[in-house]
């Protein structure tokens, strides 16, 4: 029983390190973020886009001649310049696929509404497939930029065989913008195909997204977001205070599992202002983006130091026939997974406040519906990024990043490691000092 009782204590000693490192580390890491931009006079630089860890390195050519090939789930890093680059892809004939950049400026970047950049996929012929080209543009802000192609599943459709296609990745640059080459981060993921011989319906949706969502009221609770899709802090419905600063966005990823949906708003406050009667047009801008990182709506409001705030229309229900609407804002709502919200404050804020001084941000989500049972699929949706799992609701409970969720889910399989191994331990040493007991008694009974 004193081993029995060493072993609680010892497993209760690594349980409670393990909660305290942990929350150390969440704390530390939370506190990196809020203190990234600086809070001092004489304002620190705004913290760097994240790249994924264990991006590889590529770099695209000016034609398909000797293209790199992407691989299905591996994120890549390249720099793009004004132009165009080809990538090879080796796609099968039944599944759903999405290639994502996302462009990223140097901070203090001059941009525009005529910079952009498109991503499409394209036949080994040079074909462009049907409905897949997406395309983003700057506003006045070097923010992270993020557009999508896709190879969408359709009967009769020139880009259904299985094969080589090529995806062309062009940066839109007039004259006159910056012409030096910018970081790209791409991402190939795959939609598996579905169960059964067919796929589901094909008719378009006639559901339309809600002008007019009812946000919460509640007290908000602290969540520090992130610099991009690869950190983005986990939420959930609920209200969540933050703070900004001129320039930056922070990046918030929420599960939406099939038949959800959810609305989105966001709110400034009063800055400290250096300079009377002076606004920025665009403030503050709100995006929604989906798992596959591709805009789903977004909307601006000015901003003159005073307040702002932001309303999204609530999305439709996530359905996968959603993909055949001719609603831009509908079209992209067609897989579970983690959609993501950015929040930008912008740039021209800075000419007439104090830039150290981070501007207090609440942001409002409201997810309705329940989660409903989606289509099958002939392997788990998880594998290609996309699907809720019940880690993915603790993940937006506890508030986690990616990385700080892939930590906690170590610390807690190194617990069951330990538990089961004192468990099985215990076991052995109970049943073998029972063994003892017995062979002792019989001993005893057999002596006259």
């Amino acid at each position: 029983m004193a081993w029995v009782g060493a072993m609680l204590r010892v497993r209760g000693t690594v349980l409670a390190g393990a909660v305290l490192l942990g929350l150390a580390a969440w704390t530390q890491g939370a506190a990196a973020q809020a203190a990234g931009p600086g809070t001092q006079p004489g304002a620190q630089p705004l913290p760097e886009y994240r790249v994924a860890e264990g991006a590889k390195a590529v770099t695209g050519r000016p034609s398909t001649a000797d293209a790199p090939l992407l691989d299905v789930g591996t994120v890549y890093e390249d720099t793009l310049a004004p132009g165009e680059r080809f990538y090879r892809l080796s796609l099968d004939s039944a599944s759903s696929v999405y290639l994502s950049a996302v462009l990223r400026p140097p901070a203090g970047t001059k941009v525009g509404y005529s910079d952009g950049l498109e991503v499409e996929i394209m036949t080994a012929a040079g074909r462009t497939c049907p409905y897949n080209a997406g395309r983003s543009t700057f506003g006045y802000d070097p923010v992270p930029l993020a557009a999508v192609g896709h190879r969408r599943l359709q009967e009769d459709s020139d880009c259904q065989a299985a094969g080589t296609y090529y995806a062309k990745v062009t940066r839109e640059a007039p004259k006159g913008s910056p012409q030096a080459a910018w970081p790209v981060e791409l991402l190939l993921q795959r939609e598996p195909a579905p169960a059964g011989t067919t796929a589901p319906t094909t008719a378009a949706p006639s559901v339309r997204p809600s002008a007019s969502p009812t946000l919460p009221t509640a007290d908000p609770v602290a969540r520090t977001g992130g610099t991009g899709f690869n950190d983005a802090r986990a939420v959930d419905a609920g209200v969540w205070r933050d703070e900004l600063r001129p320039g930056q966005t922070r990046f918030y990823r929420v599960p939406l599992d099939w038949g959800q949906k959810i609305g989105v708003g966001a709110e400034i406050a009063k800055a400290r202002i250096t300079k009377q009667y002076a606004s920025a047009s665009n403030g503050l801008t709100v995006s929604l983006y989906t798992p596959y990182r591709g805009l789903v709506d977004s909307a601006d409001a000015s901003y003159d130091g005073s307040q702002a705030a932001v309303t999204l229309p609530t999305t439709v229900p996530v359905a996968y026939e959603n993909r055949w609407s001719d609603v831009n804002e509908v079209r992209p709502v067609r897989v579970a997974g983690w959609y993501y919200v950015a929040v930008t404050m912008g740039g021209k804020v800075a000419e007439f406040t104090e830039d150290a001084t981070p501007v207090p941000l609440t942001l409002r989500l409201d997810v309705r519906g329940d989660a409903g049972k989606g289509p099958a699929y002939r392997e788990p949706l998880g594998a290609g990024g996309f699907g809720v799992a019940p880690a993915d609701r603790a993940a937006a409970k506890d508030g986690l990043t990616v990385p700080e969720a892939v930590a906690a889910e170590d610390t807690r399989s190194t617990m069951r490691l330990v538990a089961g191994a004192g468990f099985g331990t215990g076991t052995v040493l109970l049943l073998g000092l029972g063994a003892w007991f017995l062979l002792a008694r019989r001993g005893g009974a057999a002596r006259p």
